[in-house]
């Protein structure tokens, strides 16, 4: 049997030629791939059709029959590794006070607000701020896993709002004391990690990472009269610090702790700001440590003037001198005034130590002692001068 035709004269079959046969090959192969294409990915989703996958020689990627691949991978980089290197050194510090308790006639105590703190010393030693421990009756610690320790406040400092608190030492395992990093070798725009437990324990060991945004900058400390009484050198980050992160750490990318996290800034004149985090560099929060520990407060000497950086005055303001740099004397007592610095001078050194502003000063003054006597260099006028003053305590 073959495929039949009529001609044209009638009805008699007539057999179909090779190009006939040719065409009706081609036609079925093209409906052959157009209704494979179409039930192809029904086909692969159905495992009916596997798919072959190209392989360097040598390799097996194909995995046993009917047994599905799981592909996972691992992060671990720096920031992670640093963080976990200090996390367990990070606390939570609770400030108990005793409040009245209407139903029971009698004062009870109560938590009344939640920082953080970092154990930096394995006999149990905590940094943490100042007013995160402020007028508390009693402190407590809450550990990286939970656990809840009483504390002893060692030594407070209301001016760089610093404070050393004690827990038992048998509470202290070795990977919770944290590394003091160097605060001095800080570059804008390297890595910046703050840890800590903003809006208290609920989000404790919270992290938070940006990079610093800048060093040597000053804070304005005032009393309770709203008068400066100090300038704090602080780091500027814009890693988020909100209420909580209070005497957290600020850590760079080795997990070395160098910043104490103190505040922010979050309303201007201007409006609202963001990324505006301040932290208490850890040189400079090192010799104030110390003292807490040794003397249980800080004994500060001071020149007995009141001073201002001479760059912050307006240039009419300015005494008529030959340096742009320098610290004005205001208010002479005690030991300036004995020495015969008069208001107005322009201090530019003590013994070997530039001084160009206030926090120069400050710097320059902290590693002596009360009683001690400075070599102190100035200028009146266009005449530079240098006289000799003997230290006091600060009152």
């Amino acid at each position: 049997m073959g495929f039949y035709d009529t001609d044209a004269e009638g009805m008699r079959p007539r057999r179909r030629g090779p190009l006939s046969w040719l065409a009706v090959i081609v036609v079925s192969a093209m409906i052959g791939s157009i209704v494979t294409m179409l039930f192809l990915p029904a086909m692969i989703r159905s495992h009916l059709v596997n798919l072959p996958v190209a392989q360097a020689p040598g390799t097996n990627l194909a995995p046993p029959s009917g047994v599905q691949q799981t592909v996972s991978y691992t992060v671990d980089t720096g920031i992670v590794q640093a963080v976990n290197k200090v996390k367990p050194a990070i606390v939570g510090v609770v400030n108990v006070a005793k409040v009245p308790d209407f139903w029971r006639g009698q004062m009870v105590q109560k938590d009344q607000g939640v920082g953080s703190g970092v154990i930096f010393d394995p006999r149990g030693y905590v940094v943490t701020n100042n007013h995160v421990v402020e007028g508390a009756s009693a402190v407590e610690v809450v550990l990286a896993n939970g656990q809840r320790v009483k504390a002893s406040i060692v030594g407070t400092d209301p001016l760089t709002d610093l404070a050393v608190l004690r827990i038992p030492a048998d509470q202290v395992k070795a990977d919770m004391v944290a590394t003091f990093g160097n605060s001095d070798t800080l570059q804008p725009g390297e890595p910046a990690i703050a840890i800590g437990n903003p809006l208290g324990l609920e989000f404790r060991q919270t992290v938070t990472v940006g990079v610093i945004s800048a060093t040597g900058r000053t804070l304005p400390i005032t009393d309770s009269q709203g008068q400066v009484v100090w300038e704090q050198d602080v780091i500027q980050t814009d890693a988020a610090i909100n209420p909580g992160n209070s005497g957290g750490a600020l850590c760079n990318i080795e997990g070395q702790v160098i910043g104490i996290n103190s505040s922010k800034i979050t309303q201007t004149a201007q409006g609202p700001v963001e990324g505006l985090g301040f932290a208490i560099p850890i040189n400079e929060a090192k010799p104030i440590i110390q003292q807490l520990i040794t003397n249980g407060k800080v004994i500060r000497p001071v020149l007995g003037i009141t001073a201002v950086s001479l760059q912050e005055l307006p240039l009419e303001s300015r005494p008529q001198v030959p340096v742009d740099y320098g610290v004005v004397v205001g208010q002479p007592t005690a030991g300036a005034a004995a020495a015969g610095l008069q208001e107005g001078d322009v201090i530019v050194q003590v013994d070997n130590t530039p001084v160009h502003n206030v926090s120069d000063l400050r710097k320059a003054l902290f590693v002596k002692k009360p009683g001690d006597t400075v070599s102190v260099t100035f200028y009146r006028g266009q005449q530079k001068l240098t006289v000799n003053v003997k230290l006091s305590a600060a009152s």
